[in-house]
């Protein structure tokens, strides 16, 4: 009819042949993620109850007043822990002691990692054996290689390593006792040195075969060779094994336990001993939650200042 306006036509919404309406493209893509989800949910709350859970409970009792010899109730003590463990010099001794085991043992795994590698990625006789033997430190029982280390080969009257070394007059060294954190760097590259060959063996077998032959037929050295074609093809996996040794190095505990107990003095005494210390020892609950919270944020300065480090080598390496 003349003179009305219409109103523009407002389409309904599609219905299914059952009377549902049809969802959105990016209602049903959300709803579809959350489905593909929800089988990880359960293992994403074991993951929080058995890590977070735990973590946030330590980080509240660092901040009480708490001491199992104390009968008096645990009361709030704020940041007063935390003060006490900043001004301890013990502690000062066993962060920089944590400090010292993690970087020495770390660059020494990865280096000898990396030169075992080259050595059994080549055709050599017996390299099967030789491999199977390399592994063979890693997967001994922490406990079990330090006892061996210091009962067997480092006791300075019946051990192997004084017998070995006799004839040049270090037959009668007590390494343990003289040689204290340098015995316990020792063990740790001992231990982790298989890891680090592990890691990098595998980016060896992935790397192109053809390229080093080309570059060999092209008169290309050795030396060559590795710095610009063999190093940036393993440097990601040189990365994670200094990345992985560095947060369990970092919580050495069993290899000092059972060789040093700390000693002589202080000389070995890293954070997660002293946490022992503090905690079965001293039954001070609160300074010893302090200690775990200063660990783990070491631990992650650590995993990041190896990593930076280890990126800036390798990028001004590649760039030669």
């Amino acid at each position: 009819m003349a003179g009305v306006t219409t109103s523009p036509s407002i389409s309904p919404p599609a219905i299914r042949s059952g009377g549902a309406p049809v969802r959105s493209g990016a209602s049903a893509a959300r709803l579809d993620g959350w489905a593909r989800r929800l089988p990880l949910l359960p293992a994403l709350l074991y993951v929080i109850v058995v890590t977070q859970v735990p973590f946030v409970l330590t980080i509240w009792y660092s901040l009480l007043n708490w001491n199992l010899l104390n009968p008096a109730p645990a009361k709030f003590a704020g940041l007063q822990n935390y003060l006490t463990v900043a001004t301890d010099p013990s502690i000062r001794v066993a962060i920089l002691n944590t400090i010292i085991l993690t970087i020495c043992a770390v660059a020494i795994s990865v280096v000898l990692g990396v030169a075992i590698a080259m050595l059994l990625n080549q055709d050599i006789f017996g390299k099967g054996v030789l491999r199977t033997l390399m592994i063979g430190p890693f997967l001994i029982m922490p406990t079990a290689g330090a006892l061996m280390w210091k009962d067997t080969l480092l006791n300075p009257i019946t051990g192997l390593i004084g017998y070995v070394l006799g004839p040049i007059g270090l037959g009668r060294v007590d390494w343990i006792n003289q040689f204290p954190m340098a015995t316990i760097i020792g063990l740790e590259v001992w231990r982790w040195t298989p890891f680090m060959m592990l890691i990098v063996l595998a980016g060896l077998q992935s790397q192109n075969m053809e390229v080093v032959e080309a570059a060999t037929v092209d008169g290309a050295r050795a030396g060559q060779i590795f710095r610009h074609i063999t190093l940036p093809t393993i440097r990601p996996f040189v990365e994670l094994g200094a990345l992985l040794g560095s947060l369990f190095i970092v919580q050495t505990f069993d290899t000092i336990f059972m060789t040093t107990q700390g000693g002589p003095g202080e000389a070995t005494t890293n954070l997660p001993f002293k946490l022992y210390l503090v905690a079965f020892q001293g039954f001070d609950i609160g300074k010893a939650s302090a200690i775990g919270v200063v660990a783990v944020v070491l631990t992650i300065i650590v995993a990041s200042f190896a990593l930076r480090t280890l990126f800036t080598i390798f990028h001004v390496e590649a760039r030669r």
